[in-house]
């Protein structure tokens, strides 16, 4: 059967450029390996995570903040089964979504490993062996990333006492000792929920600080609260050695700046250094598919250097987020169809799901500093709003940077609760190219966390109200 467009991949960017190619009248097909669509985010990234995140928050409330509240619980008790049930459900409902999305915009659903054979011909390998050949007119190649291990270090996963995020999402039970590696976002999120779950955890770093290329404040401030939270950090640590022991799981660690060596065990360890993008079995190299240090190279309109091939998500530049795919997803379908897809690669916002939440959208100071731009900083803290004490939530903070002579706004940064949903105001304001001043006189409803934001933005030319 011939289509006008295959997509490779069904995580948020592939499933998403396959419903928006069929909206603009293409017939579609899409190819996944896994037995349900929504790629590593739904099944075994970003949507679990939540589901874990959220209810190991609302555990920790009950246990030490409902009190002071005038809410009396007792004593909660975890019950491991049926926190994975909630998990598993959540996953079951969104990948049950996604495929009544596909059908119901009569995008052809193909499971089984795809083979670029070329321009305009995808070979795919169902479960049973059996092969079949979609003759198309594009291809978009959307097959998101995998696991990375530290370089030079062998890992052997077996998912149970060397885990990847995968394996961290599902453990049998809550471990004594975790043995986080990587102070990512990843690492901070999955560490977090075992943390409050009863786990004594410990992250390991190489570099010298948590959260790599976040605001350096933003950082600091974070590394002191998760370790007021009773997570301990070991930065400045170059693992050598990732091995199974008797019991759990030994860490060979050194100094990177040189010294002896120390073995950590735990009795899970959890390797959470980075993604890298999943082009293994492609047939990207035989079809003549350009890629640069594992990334498929693309111009500017996810073009590869083949005509009628294209590229989206983790497996080609940029930040590894599912919205980035997304919108990329959106952009490519378009351009095929002959519009003029975009994606604006200067707001994009990041979430780090801790608690407080982490949120940040544009340019950070080292940025700005690096690039020679002048910049004005405004900073309100949640200690000084309102809703957050009347919610006991006055960790952290929001700060707005923009330029000195034009007051564009150049950066938000927010530690916080529900920074990831006060973020998204930031990011509209950026896409038109707003200034601190249009964000300081927006009228924001009383009394709201978003208050903050407006605050900071006030607070740029230092005439915030409250602080």
């Amino acid at each position: 059967m011939s289509y006008d467009l295959v997509v490779i991949g069904a995580g948020p960017g592939g499933y998403v450029c396959a419903i928006r190619a069929a909206q603009l009248g293409m017939k579609v097909a899409i190819v996944e390996k896994r037995k349900t669509h929504g790629g590593t985010c739904l099944n075994v990234g970003c949507i679990p995570s939540k589901a874990l995140l959220h209810a190991s928050e609302m555990f920790e409330q009950a246990g030490h903040d409902f009190a002071n509240l005038g809410v009396v619980v007792g004593k909660p008790k975890l019950d491991h089964a049926a926190l994975m049930k909630h998990k598993d459900d959540t996953v079951g409902a969104n990948v049950q979504g996604v495929a009544f999305l596909l059908k119901k915009n009569k995008v052809t659903a193909v499971f089984g490993a795809g083979v670029v054979q070329g321009a305009g011909k995808v070979e795919v390998t169902a479960d049973d062996g059996s092969k079949q050949v979609l003759e198309t007119k594009n291809i978009v190649i959307a097959t998101g990333s995998d696991v990375a291990a530290p370089p030079g270090v062998k890992v052997d996963f077996d998912e149970k006492v060397i885990c990847s995020s995968t394996g961290a999402l599902s453990l049998e039970k809550v471990p004594g000792k975790l043995l986080v590696i990587g102070a990512g976002v990843i690492g901070l999120e999955l560490g977090s929920v075992w943390r409050r779950l009863g786990a004594d955890v410990t992250v390991v770093e190489y570099l010298d600080r948590i959260l790599p290329g976040m605001d350096g404040e933003i950082a600091k401030t974070v590394q002191r609260m998760l370790e007021k939270q009773g997570v301990k950090f070991s930065l400045s640590s170059k693992v050598t050695m990732i091995e199974k022991a008797k019991k759990g799981g030994k860490v060979v660690l050194e100094p990177v700046a040189g010294g002896d060596a120390q073995t950590l065990e735990a009795d899970v360890v959890l390797v959470a250094t980075g993604r890298r993008p999943y082009t293994d079995g492609l047939g990207l190299e035989a079809a003549g598919v350009a890629t640069e240090r594992g990334r498929v190279t693309i111009d500017n309109h996810f073009r590869t250097n083949v005509a009628g091939i294209y590229a989206i998500g983790d497996v080609v530049r940029g930040p590894m987020l599912a919205h980035k795919a997304e919108d990329e997803g959106v952009a490519v379908a378009e351009i095929i169809a002959g519009q003029h897809g975009h994606v604006n690669y200067d707001v994009i916002p990041g979430v780090v799901y801790t608690n407080p939440e982490i949120a940040a959208v544009g340019a950070t100071e080292e940025d700005l500093k690096a690039k020679g731009v002048a910049y004005k900083a405004g900073k309100f803290n949640f200690t000084a709003n309102g809703r957050a004490r009347a919610m006991r939530a006055t960790d952290g903070f929001v700060k707005v940077l923009a330029d000195a002579a034009t007051d564009r706004v150049l950066g938000v940064h927010i530690i916080g609760h529900a920074a990831g949903e006060l973020i998204a105001e930031a990011a509209v304001l950026m896409e038109f190219g707003g200034s601190a001043e249009d964000l300081a006189r927006t009228c924001h409803a009383h009394p709201t966390l978003s208050e903050a934001v407006k605050e900071a933005a006030m607070a740029v030319d230092k005439r915030q109200i409250h602080s």
